[in-house]
């Protein structure tokens, strides 16, 4: 492997197996790599003696997605974590799902961690790149289990605004959170939301309306 955490240097008995060997070190897929062969595989005396393998560098492509991937792979190592990365891209989105054993820790309370390290991951990716991407996290789901979360109290808490006559207000959430707490209710007559507050202490309201 070569010195630098986004360049490997491998060999294999073909071109297809040192690739792929790199992109198991790196944990890419060829999709984010630049692949460059340095060496062809050749065959020894009678096939045998002599032969060298194949040997090709393959180095992280510079753009937002690759810069996430390689990111939260050195975090992983770093945590010692052994973990699965998916990225999926979207337009202007890129979807990063991490899946493995015991991940809880990266998740922190109610997604305070997660919601850190995507901002971390955000600021370094999108860093001098021609295309910025909104890179979003997700741990083995985590996500929409909040968002079903999310959307069953935001029902919950505008049943009770409407029921008891006043306002209704919310503990602080994020922007992500507090976006889904809108659109869930926006189709309702009897209530309306709106926010307060600076963040990261801003809030949701939910208010009954008049007559």
């Amino acid at each position: 492997m070569n010195g630098e955490s986004n360049i490997v240097e491998s060999t294999g008995k073909t071109v297809d197996e040192a690739i792929e060997t790199a992109l198991e070190d790196l944990k890419l897929s060829r999709n984010d790599v630049e692949i460059e062969i340095l060496e062809e595989p050749t065959k020894g005396l009678f096939g045998l003696l002599g032969g060298k393998p194949a040997r090709v560098r393959v180095r992280t492509k510079i753009t937002a997605t690759g810069r996430a991937k390689e990111m939260l792979n050195n975090v992983m190592r770093a945590m010692k974590l052994d973990v699965n990365i998916e990225a999926v891209e979207k337009n202007e989105r890129v979807i990063i799902n991490i899946s493995g054993p015991d991940l809880g820790i990266l998740i922190g309370r109610r997604g305070e961690t997660l919601d850190a390290l995507q901002y971390l991951v955000n600021l370094s990716a999108n860093k001098n790149v021609e295309k910025r991407k909104r890179i979003i996290i997700d741990i083995e789901g985590y996500r929409k289990r909040r968002e079903e979360t999310l959307m069953k109290l935001a029902f919950k808490l505008a049943d009770k605004a409407r029921q008891r006559g006043r306002n209704v207000v919310l503990e602080p959430m994020n922007s992500m959170e507090r976006r889904i707490i809108h659109t869930a209710l926006q189709e309702r007559d009897d209530i309306y939301t709106f926010s307060e507050g600076e963040e990261p202490y801003r809030k949701i309201i939910i208010s009954p309306k008049r007559g």
